[in-house]
């Protein structure tokens, strides 16, 4: 099969179509950048980035939103002088990868010292703690948010939340997306105070076991230093997508 992040999950309604850009709106929680921006199905030029660019800014004013949000086509750099334009307006420029690897070949020996639970009623609270504690570095607006989503997530079919405990201290988590023939990592996060103690290994190790008959698909920020513990893993490398934002100060 061809992977692509047309299989990733995407939080948003499309609200606006045409052959050269999705606009996708989120309005349950509209301080989730992920959730609230433009997609372009090719790239543009420095002219038409600009025409949409004040669509989306007019949009997001009307909503009381902050940012600008951009996606471009996958496996394409942007250059020329769209990029010189990016960079002078302030957009902050990244890449996210893609990966894919299946359950038989990944390979971390179990630890003894490390459980891994899906999140039932009884870890719930402990779980959005957890992430309270890291989203809350976004602003009290944004935790809070996001603590309201994942509620309702946590009842809708094929959303599962997995926590993971050190010596019996919460130390990390993860949320998973499963759909037919994949299940997405999505937010994989460990507790500074516990990292490199191979507790993302184990997470990792937990859903594998649990979904030994998918395909299991990741993206990773292509300057952080997760992509390469992927690597290591075996998860097989897919392409890569650019992604601009910029957020106006309240």
């Amino acid at each position: 099969m061809d992977w692509s992040f047309k299989q990733i999950n995407k939080l948003a309604h499309i609200i606006y179509e045409d052959e050269y850009i999705q606009h996708y709106h989120y309005p349950e929680m509209l301080t989730r950048y992920d959730s609230n921006f433009i997609e372009f199905k090719q790239m543009p030029t420095l002219k038409d980035f600009k025409r949409h660019e004040e669509a989306l800014y007019k949009f997001h004013r009307k909503n009381n939103q902050l940012h600008l949000k951009f996606k471009f086509p996958s496996n394409e750099k942007i250059s020329g002088d769209l990029i010189y334009y990016l960079k002078d307006k302030g957009y902050d420029i990244g890449f996210l990868e893609l990966y894919v690897i299946e359950p038989s070949r990944f390979f971390v020996s179990k630890r003894q010292n490390i459980e891994v639970r899906f999140v039932t009623e009884a870890q719930l609270d402990e779980f959005l703690i957890l992430q309270y504690n890291q989203d809350v570095k976004y602003g009290e607006n944004f935790a809070h948010e996001k603590q309201q989503l994942q509620r309702r997530q946590f009842h809708e079919e094929g959303i599962h939340f997995v926590i993971a405990y050190y010596e019996g201290n919460p130390a990390g988590y993860v949320e998973l997306v499963e759909k037919d023939q994949t299940v997405e990592i999505d937010n994989l996060f460990v507790l500074e105070a516990f990292r490199h103690k191979g507790i993302g290994g184990q997470i990792q190790k937990s859903v594998m076991e649990k979904f030994h008959n998918k395909t299991v698909i990741l993206v990773a920020d292509g300057e952080d230093t997760a992509r390469q513990m992927y690597q290591k893993q075996g998860y097989q490398y897919q392409g890569y997508q650019y992604e601009v934002v910029k957020v106006k100060k309240e």
